[in-house]
């Protein structure tokens, strides 16, 4: 019979990185929705003790009550994430389906906006000239 009674301590962040892998999350994704860096998401999850609002964001990310983070423990999670993994219901399903690369798209939009930027300098330099012109034949 085993008669350890002491506390076991919870590692918060290390909570976090399993119940991030088990649901099949990136850490991209939470970064993006943390508005960090990949490396801040690793650097999170280094930490032992997490500020409750970042818990708070993390937890409703990911669909998951704070506490499940806080007194997370392997054979609770896995009987947690084993009778929801099938379900389809949105209420309940902690399956996440992106049909898309968030990065990929970050990236397009970005490109995007370069594009946009350099047609409105353009029509900038356009009219500029235009403007030139006109004077030019006003003056004379």
């Amino acid at each position: 019979m085993n008669l350890d009674i002491t506390a076991k301590k919870i590692h918060q962040g290390r909570n976090i990185k399993r119940l991030r892998e088990m649901l099949g999350v990136k850490q991209e994704s939470l970064a993006i929705e943390l508005n960090i860096t990949q490396a801040g998401v690793s650097k999170l999850e280094d930490k032992e003790v997490i500020e409750e609002e970042t818990l708070k964001k993390v937890a409703e990310f990911l669909k998951l009550p704070v506490d499940a983070i806080k007194n997370f423990n392997d054979e609770g999670a896995l009987n947690f994430i084993a009778n929801t993994a099938n379900s389809y219901d949105s209420s309940t399903s902690h399956q996440f389906y992106f049909n898309f690369n968030p990065i990929d798209k970050i990236v397009e939009l970005y490109n995007e906006k370069e594009k946009l930027h350099k047609e409105k300098q353009d029509l900038y330099e356009r009219m500029l000239k235009e403007k030139d012109e006109l004077l030019a034949k006003f003056l004379k």
